[in-house]
Order: C-alpha cells, then structure tokens, then sequence
C-alpha cells in the first residue's frame, strides 16, 4: 500500500512542478541563444557552465523540496484514513492557501462532530423519554387489570338487591376502567407530541383562534377525570383570541389541566381571564391563569420545572411525573410565541399563567 502511495506522490510531484521545469529549459535555451548571438569568446561554454551549475542547485532544491511534499502527503494519507480524527492529525501548514485549507478542514469537522453529537444526544434523550414511558405506562395498565378482576359477576347474584348493588360496583368499575384506559391514550399521545417536536414548524397551521373556545374543548375531554375527582371547577368568563395553532396549543393546554387533576387531591381548579400581574380580569383579555388548590411546587424546584427530564420533589415521592410534560409546554409555547409563566407554593396550590402578547389587541374582534 504504501509503495502505491509513494508512486502516486512522485507522479503528482512531478504534474505539479512540471510547470516549473518547462520555465527554467527555456531560460536556459534563452541565454544559450543570447550568447551564441552575440558571439563573445567561450560566452556559450561560460553559460554552460552557469547552466550546470544551476541545474546541480536547482536538482539539490528539487529534492529538499520532494522530501517535504512527500512527508505531507504521507501525513494527509494518514490522517484520511483515520478519518473520524483527521482535522487533529493534519501536517502543518506552511504557505497562507494550506492554512486555509486546514482551518476549513477543521471548520467542517468541527460542525460534524457538533451534528454527531446532538444526534447521540437527541438519541439517548429519547431512549430515556421512552424507557420513562414504559414504565409510567405501566401504571395504569396495572390498575385497569385489577379493576377489571375485581369486577362483580352479575350471574352469581340471586336477589334484586344484590343486583342493585352489583349493577352499581360494575358503573364504577367501568368507570374506572375508562378513567385509567384514557390516561393510557394521554401517554401515548404524549409520546407522539414529544417525537414530533422537532419537526414542529412542518407541522403547524397558524390561524385566528379563541382560546377560551380551545379550554372549553380541552375542559370536555378531561370531563371523565374531572368527575371521577370530584374536585370543583369553575371557568370564568373572558375573552382571548390569538393567532397560533390549535392543535399544538390544545396539547400545551390538556398537560397542563392534567397536571392540575394529577396533583390535587382536594379542593378544585379555576381557569380565568388575568392582567399582566396575574389577577383576575374580566373582558378582553390577554393573560390566562389556571390555578388549583393542589400540593404545590417547592421553591427550590420551581427555576428548573421546565427542565427535560426534572420531575422534582413531588414527582420523586409520587411516582407520578415523568419530567416531560412541561418541558414540552415551554417547548411548544415559545414556538408558538406565547408565554408560560408557573407560580407555586407547597400545599396552596399552583398557578399556571398563559401569556398571548399585547399584539392581540389587533386581532379582530368578532
């Protein structure tokens, strides 16, 4: 192999300086027939003799010259066939056009290990994501096979009563089973938002939207599990309209009700119509508050709840959190350029405030 290569450097060496010879044989011919013109005594031996002695340096040169340009292209084999490591295996640079070949050699291995490495990183996050997911999804999955054993057997009852009593355990069950078949939905729904975020922008349809009629649509699909809480709900009147798209905000919208009915055992959840500061307004308005009476969010936890991954204190003792959903609002919400702001405190509860931009005001009003 490496004779093969030696053969190629020779050849390309003397390609590349032929140029350089074919100049220097026709200076010679020049002065030789200068000479020979002009005729003065021994003037063409006398020039022989400069044209030897020349060609002896010029040979010498040649071969000084030859030993460098091999040695760098015995280095430029070697870093080609390490490709990976090439950009820090180059020879060094000598003249301005190879350093700035070699700055733009390293220029594009630099951006390729940045791309190679937020390839890995988006691969090992989304191995992670999913690995979460599995075993979140476990959860009710478990839950709907044992309520479905305990379900009763109708046959086994004789009298009217116990069939009475029968027939209600079996609503419940059914209920249950419907509340928990519905998380399910929600986790593989989460799944595919969470795949398809970085091919949101192909994915979106901005359009003229009120938000309050998108609540309302987000409110009636969590009506199964606002029921089986038996939290109260209220849902004030206002009116938001915005420019965004409505399938990414619903989604951003249904998290965050669902974290609202996940961590709040007792008391119920407002949604409401707010100034710049958070409090409640009434009309036209651009801020949205979601609030529940829920545990809370520690102090500590709250600068990093927007963190990929970050489940915090609550999720770490519930078991409950998979530390994606508002990773994925924040997400969706800049990209939709909106904002979402969370205030909280242990054991009083949680606000969440949706902010849509003063240029909302321009939205026509119908």
């Amino acid at each position: 192999m490496r004779k093969k290569e030696e053969r190629t450097i020779f050849g390309n060496y003397l390609k590349e300086r032929s140029i350089l010879l074919a100049a220097y044989a026709v200076i010679v011919l020049i002065f030789l027939a200068l000479a020979s013109l002009y005729g003065y005594d021994k003037s063409v031996i006398n020039m022989l003799y400069a044209v030897v002695i020349t060609a002896f340096i010029a040979v010498f040169a040649g071969i000084i010259d030859y030993i460098h340009y091999r040695n760098k292209c015995l280095k430029l084999y070697d870093a080609l066939s390490k490709r990976g490591e090439s950009a820090y295996h180059l020879p060094e640079a000598r003249i301005l056009s190879e350093m700035l070949y070699a700055e733009m050699v390293l220029a594009a291995e630099e951006d390729k290990r940045k791309i190679v490495s937020e390839s890995d990183e988006k691969s090992r996050d989304m191995a992670d994501y999913y690995t979460m997911w599995i075993h979140q999804i476990k959860t009710p999955i478990s839950a709907l096979r044992l309520v479905l054993q305990g379900m009763p057997d109708m046959e086994a009852v004789e009298n009217t009563a116990a069939v009475e009593s029968t027939a209600a355990g079996r609503d419940t069950v059914v209920r249950q089973a419907s509340e928990e078949l519905f998380k399910i939905e929600r986790y593989a729904e989460m799944a595919l938002y969470y795949a398809r975020l970085d091919d949101m922008s192909s994915d979106m349809l901005f359009q003229e939207y009120d938000v309050g009629g998108i609540i309302k649509q987000a409110v009636k699909k969590y009506s199964l599990l606002f029921i089986g809480s038996k939290l109260s709900f209220d849902l004030e009147d206002f009116e938001c309209r915005t420019i965004t798209d409505e399938k990414w905000l619903s989604f951003a919208i249904e998290q965050i009700l669902s974290n609202a009915l996940k961590y709040t055992a007792e008391g119920g959840i407002r949604i409401y119509g707010a100034d710049e500061s958070g409090e409640q307004q009434s009309g036209r308005v651009n801020h949205i508050v979601i609030e529940d009476t829920g545990m809370g969010i520690c102090e500590s936890d709250l600068p990093r709840i927007f963190e990929r991954g970050f489940t915090g204190y609550n999720g770490r003792m519930n078991r409950k959190s998979t530390g994606i959903g508002l990773y994925l609002c924040k997400q969706i919400m800049d990209r939709l350029s909106h904002k979402i702001e969370v205030r909280s405190a242990v054991n009083k509860g949680t606000r969440v405030m949706l902010s849509f931009g003063r240029n909302n005001d321009n939205v026509t009003k119908v």
